[in-house]
């Protein structure tokens, strides 16, 4: 009887073992962002390209009361960061100008069942804070900003 008890204890710590198996899984997170200039005033603004720590591109130009702008583009515009540029596009501040940004966060999991995407809209008219421009292009015209 002890055996068959001892036999028992076994087959029941094995099973408690296989169970208490933790599975693992493979997520990923992939972010995509958006952001748009719509029905703003058609502009030609000289000054300097510089990056700011999120990876952005901004102007600051001495022209028109020494204002900043925030640069809305996918191109790589690395190789003109610190020169001096002509930058042609939609600004933001003049006229009926939105900023419409969109983020959609998608999470995978190794199950295919395991699929999430968060998507937010935001569009913003008037004052916004910020100035920006939708750049249509960006022309080199010196080597440094001085």
């Amino acid at each position: 009887m002890k055996l068959i008890s001892a036999a028992f204890c076994v087959a029941a710590v094995c099973a408690a073992g296989l169970g208490a198996q933790t599975q693992t899984t493979t997520t990923k997170t992939e972010t995509k962002r958006r952001v748009e200039v719509k029905d703003g005033t058609k502009i030609e603004i000289t000054g300097c390209l510089e990056r700011n720590d999120a990876g952005t591109y901004m102007l600051a130009s001495s022209e028109l009361g020494g204002r900043e702008y925030a640069l809305v583009t996918k191109k790589d515009l690395s190789k003109d960061v610190g020169h001096r540029v002509i930058v042609r596009g939609k600004a933001t501040d003049m006229g009926d100008g939105k900023v419409k940004m969109e983020q959609r966060v998608g999470t995978t999991g190794s199950d295919r069942d395991d699929k999430k995407t968060d998507k937010a809209k935001v569009e913003v008219k008037g004052d916004v804070g910020l100035h920006y421009i939708g750049v249509d292009s960006v022309k080199r015209i010196a080597k440094s900003c001085v």
